[in-house]
């Protein structure tokens, strides 16, 4: 069983799968995106530094998933992953143009062949205020220069992305403004029963149809 999950910066992408780890006895694979040289200098400069930030993250992402996805689903372990390699394009789309963007668009497509698919991809929607008041609550340094216009076009991007059929995956929404996950038992509880619900996965309590 291979659940990824997905969401805009600062959803709550990584705390979910780690706190779902222990109900669902599944290797966890992160997002490396600290290791990026160029970040920091996007968040600043978003128009000078985006190419490089973008193939970067391509590159450093099917690296990831080829190397570890594949053996781990191979040794009949389950896999909960924060991020997919499919997304990548739709920051692309946002942050590349042109020439520069026809060309990430080849490599992508040519790299994201050899990738394996999850069986279920968990969106986690939040409302830009939201989004901004946790990335501020979290305070990572790169962050800080991180302009709300931009969270505010990836949040429409997101919701436009997922809006459609995904790459063959089926897609469980789950609004987050009102959850909080870290503090409380039961909310991180309420997520696990939709995903096995969606999965058919038990033991899961059925959605009341109201």
């Amino acid at each position: 069983m291979y659940i990824a999950i997905e969401g805009v910066i600062g959803v709550g992408k990584t705390t979910l799968a780690r706190l779902l780890q222990p109900a669902f006895q599944a290797e966890v694979l992160l997002e490396v995106f600290e290791e990026n040289p160029f970040l920091s200098d996007f968040y600043g400069d978003r128009a000078r530094y985006a190419f490089q930030t973008q193939i970067f993250f391509l590159l450093s992402r099917y690296h990831q998933q080829n190397n570890n996805v594949p053996n781990i689903l191979n040794a009949g372990k389950n896999l909960l992953s924060d991020y997919t390699f499919a997304k990548d394009a739709l920051f692309a789309g946002i942050n590349l143009k042109g020439d520069e963007l026809d060309m990430y668009h080849k490599v992508h497509d040519a790299l994201g062949e050899k990738i394996p698919k999850p069986d279920l991809l968990v969106y986690l929607q939040a409302s830009t205020d939201t989004l901004m008041n946790r990335i501020a609550f979290r305070d990572r340094p790169y962050e800080r220069q991180m302009e709300r216009s931009y969270i505010n076009e990836l949040n429409n991007a997101y919701e436009d992305f997922f809006s459609k059929p995904f790459d063959h995956t089926p897609v469980l929404k789950i609004d987050t403004n009102e959850l909080n996950i870290i503090q409380n038992a039961e909310h991180i509880k309420q997520v696990e029963n939709r995903i096995r619900e969606a999965l058919g996965l038990s033991p899961f309590q059925p959605a009341l149809i109201t």
